[in-house]
């Protein structure tokens, strides 16, 4: 998959280039071409990896997915309040899911976006439903929370560095050198729910198997401000990307909208 795709499809990489270089200025054209590399190979295992989530089993997800600092989930559960998740498209957010069966939350919400092809909407669901999941459509997922009690039963599982709509392009701010939009739907929780916001740090520790994570974010003071949790969320995120930038999804057009942004935060 991966000559094919690296030497003959050259499927967007164009785009990943550009976006390798607009990111890292300060690397050489050797190091660019290198990262980009890696990334079509961690890409192509990613691929094969999507195929597997649908018949994956629970035991061999465990062994493959390990799930550290698993105290935070109890923590939260202990202080009577729902969490809200937060990764990137980091290598491989679609294997989170076998973590609803070790933590004590009873109901865990994978947040899918809603895809122009059905079929593929389809399959995207069922790979996150799979372990007793509940998927949620992100624009459902804000309305569910609301509507249901802060108790700590429930975790929401959110890859956060999506690209807003155009027309939802409201707030930016500076990510790996360039301006970006972000996605903020979860900020308005973060300053109107007493929540806990958990960071999903993601590594592939070997091909075929990752390990991930979990860090609480805090709000420097005694709750979060507007856009403080989605600032700290894409720190952090950068300072993963930064440490491994193999294996992050370069292929997504992420600054297409980079113009639309009407609240820049540099």
């Amino acid at each position: 998959m991966f000559f094919i795709n690296y030497y003959i499809i050259g499927y967007r990489k164009k785009e990943v280039l550009e976006n390798l270089k607009n990111s890292f200025p300060e690397k050489s054209d050797k190091e660019i071409n290198d990262i980009s590399k890696k990334f079509f190979s961690n890409f192509c295992d990613y691929l094969a990896e999507m195929l597997k989530a649908f018949t994956i089993s629970e035991t061999e997800s465990r062994v493959r997915m390990q799930h550290l600092n698993q105290d935070l989930f109890h923590e939260a559960k202990a202080e009577g309040k729902n969490i809200i998740m937060l990764s990137g498209h980091v290598f491989n957010w679609e294997w989170f899911n076998a973590l609803a069966t070790l933590i004590p939350q009873k109901d865990c919400h994978p947040v899918y976006r809603k895809m122009s092809s059905s079929f593929w909407e389809e399959k995207i669901k069922m790979i996150r439903n799979r372990f007793n999941n509940k998927s949620l459509e992100a624009n459902d997922v804000i309305k569910h929370i609301f509507r249901n009690q802060n108790d700590g039963n429930s975790a929401y599982m959110f890859v956060a560095d999506q690209t807003p709509n155009v027309h939802s392009v409201n707030y930016g701010l500076k990510f790996l050198n360039q301006k970006t939009p972000a996605f903020i739907g979860y900020d308005k929780l973060s300053t109107r729910m007493d929540m806990v916001f958990i960071y999903c740090e993601m590594k592939k520790v070997k091909r075929g198997f990752y390990q991930v994570n979990y860090h609480r974010i805090y709000p420097d003071g005694e709750k979060f401000v507007e856009y403080e949790v989605v600032r700290k969320f894409h720190k952090l995120l950068e300072n993963t990307i930064r440490k491994n930038p193999d294996n992050w999804l370069w292929s997504h057009r992420r600054w297409k909208y980079k113009d639309a942004i009407k609240n820049y935060d540099e």
